[in-house]
């Protein structure tokens, strides 16, 4: 990989850099403080054309057609983009999501929101079978009793449906229970999360599947009624895994990568004294079983093969698939253990291809989410801004011939066959 340029933080947006999302020529990129809208026409070297202030975190951001979808998991005094932090146990308190107008990307307008259960730590999008509809699959967790608006067990999601020629009309429709037995209750001594809501839905409509990163459990659900999702395969790693946070699914969704996030994103678990199956990737195979039912398989861990310090935290978190037709390769970040682009064609044995790290020191977190986009890599760091890499072309040459018009990473879709 050649890292290409970087396109510091700056103005009012001084938070954690977050998730993005990419749509036409432009990368929409979260912040704790807000959202920065990037021009990809200089693909090598991404211009800054707007920055919206508007704090509330994570500010996980997705688009869709004229539709921006922002999550807040921090709570607020108000919906507003002025407001400020108040105490959850407080019950006038608001966490949910924002909706924006992006028809004229320049010039984003905030139009809805939506509040929701416990807030909305990440979110993502499923459309619809005829297109009228929008909806939002709503991931939070972390309840207690004292919270008015997150209460115990809160095995559930909220789903939000947007009207997409009447998006101000958008509202919760349902919230269905995921785990009736209450999933897996944790293990602090190994730093296992209970599960307690979800952190993570990937959503893939054209197969009518999403899996869920659920801290405790990974599951694999049936969306074809998008209001009432249905569990259809359950697993759990009580021996590696600690804090399911994120699933990618293969192109012809017969795999899925579950992330484990050890420790939060905060501890160093790359400096050789962790094992390689901790703070992992699990790649997962989905079997088809009698009468068609689907379930999810254990196939093996993938981890980074480099020995960091101490000093830097390090741990799967957030990348995409690069659409290579025919195989299965991904580019992730590891925090600041940098970002691995890897081959899963085997499930069984997974093996890297590319990488870059920065080096210790240089970000105050590394690298949060990176995702290929029309030939190149994009990175949102925490600390430093957003970064552009390239990719050597005996890796990705096929797939810079594949032409996306927009990419959110948690609402799949198909690439070329």
């Amino acid at each position: 990989m050649t890292h290409l340029s970087n396109q510091p933080k700056n103005g009012a947006l001084q938070g954690t850099g977050s998730d993005i999302a990419f749509q036409g020529k432009y990368a929409f990129a979260g912040n704790y403080d807000g959202f920065t809208v990037y021009d990809l026409t200089d693909k090598e070297n991404p211009e800054q054309v707007v920055q919206v202030y508007c704090p509330g975190s994570q500010n996980d951001v997705s688009v869709y057609k004229n539709l921006l979808v922002l999550s807040t998991d921090s709570s607020r005094s108000d919906d507003s983009c002025s407001s400020t932090s108040l105490s959850a146990t407080e019950k006038s308190a608001w966490e949910g999501i924002k909706i924006w107008d992006i028809s004229n990307p320049l010039a984003p307008e905030y139009i809805k929101s939506v509040e929701t259960a416990c807030g909305s730590h990440t979110h993502s999008l499923a459309p619809s079978k005829n297109g009228r509809d929008l909806y939002a699959y709503v991931s939070s967790y972390s309840p207690n009793a004292t919270f008015p608006d997150c209460q115990p067990p809160h095995d559930f999601v909220s789903i939000v449906k947007i009207p997409v020629k009447k998006p101000t009309s958008a509202k919760v429709v349902s919230t269905p229970v995921l785990f009736p037995d209450g999933g897996y209750e944790g293990d602090p001594d190994r730093r296992a999360s209970t599960t307690s809501g979800c952190h993570d839905i990937t959503t893939y409509a054209k197969y009518d599947l999403a899996a869920g990163a659920c801290m405790g459990d990974g599951i694999l659900l049936d969306i074809k009624d998008r209001e009432r999702p249905r569990v259809i395969s359950q697993v759990r790693d009580t021996e590696n895994f600690a804090f399911w946070h994120s699933a990618t699914f293969n192109n012809d969704a017969t795999k899925v990568i579950f992330t484990d996030e050890l420790g939060g994103g905060g501890l160093a678990t790359c400096t050789g004294e962790y094992a390689p199956e901790l703070g992992a990737n699990g790649i997962y195979d989905i079997k088809r079983k009698w009468f068609g039912k689907k379930e999810l398989e254990f196939a093996s861990y993938y981890k980074i093969p480099r020995i960091n310090t101490a000093a830097e935290n390090c741990v799967a978190h957030n990348g995409s698939l690069i659409p290579v037709k025919g195989k299965d390769i991904m580019v992730q970040s590891w925090y600041q253990g940098g970002v691995s682009v890897f081959d899963f064609t085997d499930s069984d044995n997974p093996r890297e291809l590319a990488w870059f790290d920065r080096g210790e020191g240089v970000s105050s977190g590394g690298t949060w989410s990176t995702y290929y986009y029309n030939g190149y890599a994009y990175s949102n760091d925490l600390g430093i801004g957003f970064d552009t890499f390239e990719i050597d072309d005996r890796i990705d040459g096929k797939a810079e011939r594949v032409r996306q018009h927009s990419l959110n990473p948690q609402m799949q879709e198909p690439f070329g066959r």
